[in-house]
């Protein structure tokens, strides 16, 4: 963590702190913006490849979304989505590398991140986007998705047709949302049980579920494709505990890919994990 995030958490967490003396209520609804805020800058300079790509658009909430497309047409189609405080041109060597093997590839900037308008994002945001981007650019044969981009997705596919053939590529996802929510919560130095209660109220009073239905684990009994879910054992932002009761349900479409040191993100940009995702992906395509 760089020293000015760490600055800017000191104060914020002051400012949680003071404000919860007044009310839980609000000291909830300033933490849950701050949880669905991209800090991240926004994009300065792309690789050369965003250069030859074709820029696609589509609104999705009211709000105008970036997409990115690269040789079309083409018989096989991939669509790439990244994480929280990321990009889709963080995945260029992804689609550098499908579309060397004959792929059509899309990507998108997800709600305020990269060249899309906004200025929070949540799960429910993030997988209407998915959903409007399959409609208009889909179907897709195969998907990789990080971290939040795989809850997205996840959330996204539990609402929309896909044949069992479709390859999913996980990595370290955002699997379960009661956790990334205690996790932040703690980054924030907010331990009040009543604040955290107001948090699940929110997240009910905008999706009309419960924190817990967001889960990838609940998805996984009943999502058909063929995955490969891909997870770090240093994993400090998506905990690897959350994957492997996944892994114990023992589903048979479901193959896992277990690293070490790589921790939440070098894992994607690894040249071991770069062959596994392409050989899955690539499978019975070549």
């Amino acid at each position: 963590m760089k020293i000015t995030q760490k600055i800017a958490i000191y104060f914020i967490r002051i400012k949680l702190k003071v404000l919860s003396f007044f009310s839980r209520k609000k000291t909830a609804a300033v933490a849950f913006r701050i949880f669905c805020t991209n800090f991240a800058p926004r994009i300065k300079t792309t690789p050369a490849i965003f250069k030859t790509m074709e820029l696609l658009s589509f609104t999705s909430n009211g709000l105008k979304i970036a997409g990115y497309r690269w040789a079309a047409p083409q018989k096989k189609k991939i669509l790439i989505l990244h994480g929280f405080s990321s990009a889709a041109y963080k995945f260029s060597s992804y689609a550098e590398a499908f579309i060397r093997e004959g792929y059509e590839v899309v990507a998108f900037d997800a709600p305020a991140h990269g060249n899309s308008e906004g200025k929070t994002v949540n799960a429910a945001i993030y997988a209407a986007m998915i959903k409007k981007g399959i409609e208009l650019y889909g179907p897709f044969d195969g998907f990789i998705a990080h971290s939040f981009g795989a809850l997205a997705l996840s959330l996204a596919l539990d609402e929309t047709p896909h044949k069992a053939d479709t390859k999913i590529v996980f990595i370290a996802p955002a699997t379960e949302t009661t956790t990334a929510i205690d996790t932040a919560m703690s980054v924030l130095g907010l331990k009040d049980a009543a604040v955290r209660s107001e948090i699940d109220k929110i997240i009910f009073n905008i999706s009309g579920k419960e924190t817990s239905w967001f889960s990838m684990r609940r998805i996984m009994h009943t999502i058909q494709a063929k995955i490969l879910w891909i997870h770090d054992e240093d994993d400090d932002i998506t905990p690897l505990s959350d994957a492997i009761k996944i892994k114990e349900d023992n589903h048979s479409y479901i193959e896992f890919f277990i690293t070490k040191g790589l921790g939440h993100r070098r894992i994607y940009h690894d040249a071991v994990v770069k062959k596994r995702v392409m050989d899955f992906i690539t499978e019975g395509n070549r």
